[in-house]
């Protein structure tokens, strides 16, 4: 029996939404300065060093109580964590905002084809006809970021999106939603019965340093950049991670992953708002038609929680 939640879940969900979706707009304002594993360490570092007063205070109990089990999937949840933005963050220096956000919320596809196995949720039919709506959305947001509806549709020749790097870039940004896919199924099964700053202080600590780890293979310092640099990373950890992210692991004790995951295709929208205002970019007909797409998705799924 699920535990009654003291607010409204689907309220928390759409101020993490709002949160997250600063995250893009941040990356690529810090990437002027400094190597995206360098921004992923200092995303992940900065937020559990915020946490640990409080989770070391209050939380010690609990933490010292952990079980092996619960110890070894806080571990993998922290390194799926790690793996998601690796990759993502790396994806936005090859191909756009749009493409790479809209690639990387694949996440409830992974989760609804995973969930069955791992955790044994059931994916109901109005939570799949809902991510399959929230699905085309996406795709739709994605095609749109290299074709335009004039008259009729027309794309960019495949040969310069391989020329400028953008099958890397997208490659990775999957590669991020799998990583993120395991961290929510994960999360769903231990937010049960962990308390929030109990489970995300540790799987943030582990994904730091496995992050910590990445970059130093990769050869990347994690000082000396300008100052202007680790601004955009305080504002990294403070928004999007310690407020977007946290705010869908609080849903997770309380929502079905399915759900939960499907709610991450509402960054897309955020974002293209934000690009609006801060990057003078406008949405064309076939974003706005894949925003409606995704918000009638996320209503039908949230429809069926209720």
């Amino acid at each position: 029996m699920k535990r009654a939640a003291p607010i409204p879940p689907l309220l928390v969900l759409v101020f993490g939404i709002l949160a997250v979706s600063t995250a893009s707009v941040f990356i690529r304002n810090a990437q002027a300065y400094a190597p995206s594993l360098v921004i992923a360490a200092y995303r992940l570092g900065l937020a559990t060093l915020f946490l640990a007063p409080v989770a070391l205070t209050r939380r010690r109990n609990e933490l010292s109580a952990l079980t092996g089990r619960e110890l070894g999937l806080s571990l993998l949840s922290g390194l799926f964590l790690a793996i998601h933005f690796a990759t993502w963050i790396t994806s936005l220096e090859f191909t756009s905002v749009t493409s790479s956000v809209v690639l990387v919320t694949t996440t409830p596809l992974w989760v609804a084809l995973l969930a069955p196995f791992t955790i044994k949720e059931p994916l109901t039919r109005p939570v799949l006809f809902g991510l399959s709506l929230a699905m085309l959305g996406g795709i739709a947001i994605g095609v749109s970021d290299v074709c335009a509806w004039s008259g009729g549709l027309s794309c960019e020749p495949s040969r310069e999106l391989i020329k400028q790097g953008a099958l890397l870039g997208d490659f990775l940004a999957l590669v991020g939603a799998l990583g993120a896919a395991g961290y929510i199924l994960i999360g769903r099964r231990l937010r049960s019965g962990m308390s929030l700053i109990g489970y995300i202080f540790v799987v943030y600590g582990v994904a730091a340093l496995a992050l910590v780890v990445f970059m130093l293979l990769a050869g990347d310092q994690p000082f000396g950049y300008p100052s202007q640099a680790y601004l955009w990373f305080l504002l990294l950890a403070l928004i999007p991670q310690l407020l977007g992210h946290s705010s869908f692991n609080w849903a997770l004790g309380y929502l079905s992953a399915a759900y939960v995951s499907i709610s991450l295709l509402g960054e897309p929208i955020g974002s293209s708002i934000l690009a609006y205002f801060f990057l003078n970019e406008i949405p064309g007909t076939i974003e706005i038609i894949g925003a409606i797409l995704i918000l009638t998705g996320i209503y039908i799924a949230s429809r069926s929680q209720a």
